[in-house]
């Protein structure tokens, strides 16, 4: 049974950092891509970060850019999402996701983890 579990998530001031925590079970880790999707109130779920599993490359939407990092630890079966610079329109649940191929597509993921709440205020 493949599990996903997010932590980290919380309340922080305009400016400020958090670091997101995806701890992986059931599946092989190191086989699969990993990604963070948001969504905020009333509106879809977005794409975030996505990591390969083969090399580790990264790529990030156009709006966290610069800002955010994603990493991942193979020996952890963990990713990780470090966010700098928040501001308020980075407030949403931050969903972690796997899936045996590369997507920014919320349909190209099979598992997901249940949410972290990420309240930024100004």
């Amino acid at each position: 049974q493949v599990q996903l579990v997010e932590s980290g998530g919380g309340l922080v001031q305009a400016g400020g950092s958090l670091r997101l925590s995806c701890a992986a079970s059931g599946l092989t880790f190191s086989s699969y891509a990993m990604a963070w999707f948001r969504q905020a109130p009333g509106k879809e779920r977005e794409f975030v970060a996505a990591i390969t599993w083969r090399f580790g490359s990264t790529v990030y939407a156009d709006s966290v850019k610069g800002r955010f990092t994603f990493s991942r630890d193979n020996a952890k079966n963990t990713v990780y999402l470090q966010m700098n610079s928040l501001s308020p329109e980075d407030t949403a649940v931050y969903y972690c996701a796997a899936s045996k191929g590369y997507s920014r597509s919320v349909t190209g993921y099979d598992y997901w983890g249940q949410g972290t709440q990420v309240t930024v205020s100004s």
